[in-house]
């Protein structure tokens, strides 16, 4: 149905939504429908990410919601809670003037419910049919213009990867409000004794019967005023049910009417399941072959983590560490301006934004294990381990999202049905390693884990860097066992999920996420860590004593009345280093890590270490540029890089080393268990309504990162 293109714009954007099963194609058609015009946000008054972008259609602007997907209007978790209410139009959002309905063309029947309840709302809907090309392969054919008849409202064949439709699409959803569709009206039949009694009753008030049916069956109670709670009773007392009995048998006559509408539009000439995928789903599922697949993929990305992202992040440390700097120098004299740009905002922010492309490379990973569709058998895959902890193979999917950031990780539980199965995920979520984690290990395992090589290609950074991954996940594992054999006992739930189809994962996708993921991580370097710099840069600077700065400018005096001479350049250089250091110590960062450092000195970390990790409460990558920060005051263009200073760092007192790898893997150690991150606390209070929980959370993990950290210390001593 083709709309005229010179209606018109509307004078404010038309709120549309976009809703679906599970896996139905939904997340790669909204990117095709708004490309580059999207902002994440939360819904109103929860806690639940949601995508928002904008699209014209037919002359009009129209701002769409992804929302979360769901298999009913009837919510059996708190995510589905939220599509639901946000199409129903409750709380303070009116519902969208128009509803975009995510249909698997090769599981039409199971999807039309959720179109069936929709039509019942009475909401204006443009069904969009994808996956045709998988269908086509499966020897699938649906006739559309059946199924829009028997629907009563438009349907589309889209192919979003290749923008196959996309234009009808938008045609479609113009026309809804252009009210070239009736209001959609309720298709499946019931019981002829509950036909004649709601004929009977509402043929008084108006055509749409479904408000007294929703009334009547205790859904949707929102539509229920008083004239038709009581018309409801009467309905019921008629027909001698109660709200559940009505209820079963709206639900059967829905399953009917799928059932035969299938058989109308569908025919299949092939095989439902392509020989290739049982073919990958035999070895991929096994048991054990499954497994070793599952460890290995995760270790070569690892792996890849380190050795592909290595000449991105030499040029990004060349550009931050000297030619940014050289810039600075030769516009600014030095001083405290020149000081702030360079040791403070250059040497914070640019000590995280080189570890970008290794963030890059596992959400690149990541999202190409999803849009293959081999995280759901990933998830089954581990069912079997999960639930010997009490969680079920559906934890899987929030916990590995918590491997990029446990904030949208803990989100994400709310796909979990289970009160007690999700509560524990959500406790366990912050100990899987984070990307924020990653920057900091990033930067101690290259400066204290030698790049040798293992077995093959395997090397001994990358093989740390798995065995952090997994402290994370084993501790998770049995903190997950515990809290649910004591505060959170329970059965164990049954995992019950659909297994996508395997698919190419499309560029267009994994570049719109790296974009979204790239921005995301740009904007916390370019305000948290920013401003978190300046002010470290400050405590570390001030207040300046002049008994100290003219004790070394005797001697930086003295020193110059010597002939020029490598000696004396390297005179000068070692009394700056200790000019620096002893600023340092007499600042009020150097007060502020003395005063804590009685609690953190039995773990072997000086003050400098216990600033990083007070200032990492914020978010844990602010531990990095404290520490550029820290090691960068005083410093010029050329001195050395960060790694190289925490190598050569000594004690000016007794002049061993501060960082040794004992240190330095007692530090991992201890960021591999402790909750620093303020938005993940925020996210549990959120979530869990509560501020139990997120103390609780930090105090467990605070206790466990103390306790393992002196025990790993211990035992580095003693093997050293």
């Amino acid at each position: 149905m083709s709309l005229s293109t010179d209606r018109p714009v509307a004078t404010a954007r038309i709120r549309a939504a976009l809703v679906g099963n599970p896996n139905s194609g939904k997340t790669t058609l909204f990117n095709a429908l708004t490309g580059l015009r999207q902002k994440v946000a939360n819904y109103p008054g929860v806690t639940v990410e949601k995508r928002v972008g904008v699209f014209l259609a037919g002359g009009y602007e129209f701002e769409l919601a992804d929302l979360p997907g769901t298999y009913s209007m009837i919510a059996r978790s708190p995510d589905e809670a939220v599509a639901s209410e946000w199409l129903a139009g409750r709380g303070s959002e009116p519902p969208p003037q128009a509803t975009i309905c995510v249909v698997d063309m090769t599981n039409l029947s199971r999807h039309l419910y959720l179109v069936s309840q929709i039509i019942d709302l009475g909401r204006p809907v443009v069904v969009a049919l994808t996956m045709c090309d998988e269908a086509r392969r499966r020897g699938i054919k649906v006739d559309s213009a059946k199924l829009s008849e028997r629907l009563g409202v438009p349907v589309v064949e889209v192919i979003a990867a290749e923008g196959v439709g996309l234009d009808r699409l938008r045609d479609a959803v113009a026309g809804l409000i252009a009210r070239e569709w009736a209001a959609p009206q309720r298709r499946y039949t019931l019981p002829p004794a509950m036909e004649h009694h709601l004929s009977e009753i509402y043929k008084p008030v108006g055509d749409r019967d479904v408000p007294l049916l929703l009334c009547a069956s205790g859904q949707h109670t929102e539509v229920c005023t008083d004239k038709l709670e009581a018309m409801a009773r009467q309905f019921r007392t008629n027909l001698g049910m109660d709200e559940e009995t009505v209820r079963r048998f709206v639900v059967e006559a829905r399953f009917q009417w799928q059932r035969d509408i299938a058989r109308e539009v569908v025919e299949r000439s092939g095989e439902a399941r392509s020989e290739w995928t049982r073919r990958l789903d035999n070895v991929l599922l096994n048991r054990y072959i499954g497994f070793a697949v599952l460890v290995l993929a995760l270790g070569l990305i690892f792996q890849s983590i380190f050795s592909w992202s290595s000449i991105p992040m030499d040029a990004i440390a060349h550009v931050t560490g000297e030619w940014l700097p050289a810039q600075v120098n030769a516009v600014l004299a030095p001083g405290p301006l020149q000081s702030l740009i360079n040791d403070g905002i250059i040497a914070g922010v640019g000590s995280v934004i080189i570890f970008l492309p290794q963030i890059l490379f596992l959400f690149f990973f990541l999202t190409l294990l999803e849009d293959s569709g081999y995280m759901a058998r990933a998830a089954f895959i581990l069912d079997r381990v999960m639930s010997k902890v009490g969680l079920s193979g559906r934890s899987f999917i929030p916990l590995l999202s918590s491997f990029a950031c446990a904030v949208p990780g803990i989100m994400a539980t709310r796909t979990i049905p289970n009160h007690r199965d999700r509560l524990a995920t959500i406790l366990v979520a912050p100990l899987m390693t984070c990307s924020a984690r990653l920057v900091v290990y990033a930067l101690l395992v290259a400066a204290f884990v030698p790049d040798l090589p293992v077995w093959g290609f395997v090397r001994l950074q990358g093989l740390t860097l798995l065995g952090l991954y997994l402290l994370g996940l084993v501790s998770a594992a049995i903190m997950a066992t515990i809290f649910r054999k004591t505060i959170l006992r329970g059965p164990t739930p049954p995992l019950l999920m659909e297994l996508p189809p395997y698919r190419l994962p499309r560029l267009r996708t994994l570049g719109l996420t790296l974009l979204e993921r790239a921005k995301v991580f740009l904007i916390t370097a370019g305000t948290v860590i920013f401003a978190a710099s300046i002010l470290l840069w400050g405590l570390s600077s001030y207040p300046r004593w002049d008994r100290i700065e003219d004790s070394y400018a005797q001697q930086r005096a003295q020193i110059l009345t010597q002939p020029a001479s490598p000696e004396r350049a390297e005179s000068l250089h070692h009394l700056e280093d200790k000019l620096s250091a002893d600023r340092l110590k007499h600042s009020f960062a150097g007060y502020i890590g003395r005063a804590i450092a009685p609690v953190i000195e039995p773990l072997g970390f000086d003050w400098k270490i216990g600033v990083g990790i007070l200032g990492s409460f914020a978010a844990r990558e602010v531990f990095v540029s404290t520490m550029g920060v820290v090691y960068g005051v005083g410093s010029s263009a050329d001195d050395k890089n960060l790694v190289e200073q925490l190598q050569t760092d000594r004690d000016p007192e007794t002049g061993q080393l501060i960082w040794t790898p004992v240190v330095a893997i007692t530090l991992l150690v201890f960021y591999a268990f402790a909750l620093q991150c303020m938005s993940t606390i925020a996210v549990i209070r959120r979530e869990t309504n509560s501020w139990r929980w997120p103390v609780f959370a930090f105090v467990y993990m605070a206790i466990l990162a103390y306790g393992a950290a002196y025990l790993t210390r211990m035992i580095g001593l003693a093997v050293s």
